[in-house]
């Protein structure tokens, strides 16, 4: 498992610079490793998302993978509803997602965040 990058701020011209200049080095030969990442437009749209209780449950998932929305809400001892909701907001922005065997996972070990000035 990896580390999620996340960026808050950053312009589509800087995103595109960083795949071109990975895009390059793969050209040349060396190696790249791969990396997750997501971009949230400001500050305000990445403290609606990732809440204190939304981060509880992406730590939950990332030690306990949960096979359902009910499990996972049981296991937290918090309402099935807001834990649905919290669930689909973190799909959403690529927070959480669902694996093969269907469980919902947080699969990475850390978020690093890089705000833009």
């Amino acid at each position: 498992m990896t580390d999620l990058k996340i960026t808050v701020g950053q312009s589509l011209r800087d995103i595109a610079a960083e795949v071109a200049d990975a895009v390059h080095r793969v050209e040349r030969g060396e190696t790249v490793e791969p990396e997750s990442s997501i971009n949230f437009a400001d500050w305000e749209t990445l403290a609606r998302t990732l809440t204190g209780k939304r981060l509880e449950l992406l730590r939950h998932l990332h030690r306990q993978p949960t096979a359902s929305v009910r499990a996972l809400a049981m296991a937290l001892k918090r309402d099935y509803s807001n834990v649905h909701a919290d669930v689909q907001a973190l799909t959403e922005a690529g927070l959480i997602e669902r694996s093969e065997d269907g469980d919902l996972r947080a699969e990475y070990d850390g978020i690093q965040t890089r705000i833009a000035l």
